[in-house]
């Protein structure tokens, strides 16, 4: 769908949420540059955030979260949370929440990339409270109904899986430093 010319978007990314949907559901990896191209179209860019959890295995990570931030994203990371018993927590959804809201005003359409059914409050507030116009884009098969049905535009991934996801592969050894962005 083609969007107004000189809309100022913000592109927010729940990073574990996409990495899961197209893990699980189709054993591939997600296309972020693709997915940020696509939400901003003829669009001025604002802020485009990619929300990460760093796990133990951080310097496997770095390399993706590097290429994030070469593609075009801000890079917003925090420590995985590891319980008593071995319990394991990890997720933005108050830090996402916070940041859409509290840049809705420089903004005429958040662009939220999620399918977390956690997020149809925000979504409503930031329409009625705020009168921030809300696309949702995430894989239709894993998505909340309740989030697709909130959002002023969905745009279903499923629709267009060869463009949003790559299949998993073994990355090929790089020279330190080396970042190939395409491959995010």
């Amino acid at each position: 769908m083609k969007q107004p010319t000189g809309q100022r978007i913000g592109v927010f990314v729940d990073v574990q949420n996409m990495y899961y949907s197209a893990r699980y559901m189709y054993d591939c990896r997600v296309n972020f540059k693709a997915i940020l191209q696509d939400a901003v179209q003829n669009r001025q860019l604002i802020r485009a955030i990619a929300y990460v959890i760093k796990t133990e295995d951080f310097e496997k990570e770095k390399v993706f979260f590097e290429a994030l931030g070469h593609i075009g994203f801000e890079v917003k990371a925090k420590d995985l949370q590891i319980f008593v018993g071995g319990a394991k927590k990890g997720d933005w959804d108050i830090g996402i929440a916070m940041d859409m809201i509290e840049l809705a005003p420089k903004l005429d359409t958040v662009v939220l990339v999620s399918g977390d059914g956690d997020f149809v409050s925000l979504v409503m507030h930031l329409q009625k409270a705020l009168g921030t116009r809300v696309e949702v884009m995430a894989f239709g098969k894993s998505a909340s109904a309740k989030l697709a049905e909130a959002a002023d535009s969905f745009i279903d991934l499923d629709a267009n899986k060869r463009r949003y996801l790559f299949e998993r592969k073994a990355a090929p050894k790089r020279k330190t430093g080396e970042i190939d962005a395409h491959a995010v």
